[in-house]
């Protein structure tokens, strides 16, 4: 068996590995993989599932109040739109005419 010895480290290449000890460290590989991914499966579902049970506790102990509609008058909403479009159309040519210079 060939090794290379890197800074103290001696490294060893699967081919170089017999055939049983490489199967068992796929295997044990494997295994890890799946306890890994099985791990953060479970915590990200019981962080969902917890997620939804809080949003709907804290709904039901304190629920959204509705704002209040505030009516104006009809002649406020008048006064607002008092620019004509000849106006409009001015401050729209005079805009244009200043970003060119």
């Amino acid at each position: 068996m060939i090794t290379i010895t890197l800074l103290g480290v001696r490294m060893v290449f699967l081919t170089q590995l017999p055939k049983e000890q490489l199967i068992a460290q796929l295997e044990n590989g494997v295994i890890l993989m799946l306890l890994g991914m099985g791990t953060v499966f479970v915590f990200l579902t019981l962080l969902v599932f917890l997620t939804k049970g809080l949003s709907a506790l804290v709904r039901k102990f304190f629920p959204q109040k509705s704002p209040a509609v505030v009516q104006r008058p009809a002649a406020a909403a008048v006064a607002v739109g008092t620019a004509s479009d000849a106006e409009v159309a001015a401050a729209i040519v005079a805009a244009f005419v200043k970003s060119k210079e």
